[in-house]
């Protein structure tokens, strides 16, 4: 079984900024502020929150197989 990995890097898509970040393992997180331009995230049609739009890493309930809601 593979382990859920908790920390990602959300990256900005308006300014490229990137930061480091722990993903809650308990809700999905569906808006995110920017840290460099302040510009609110939202996750794109399809995807269930901003770190599954945005990030280098899926969701914890994504990465283990499960539906994210």
């Amino acid at each position: 079984m593979q382990m859920t990995i908790l920390e990602t890097t959300i990256t900005c898509p308006k300014c490229g900024h990137q930061e480091k970040e722990t993903m809650p393992t308990d809700s999905c997180q569906y808006f995110y502020d920017c840290k460099g331009c302040g510009t609110v995230l939202k996750p794109h049609q399809g995807d269930c929150c901003v770190y599954c739009s945005y990030a280098n890493i899926p969701c914890p309930p994504i990465q283990e197989g499960k539906c994210c809601s």
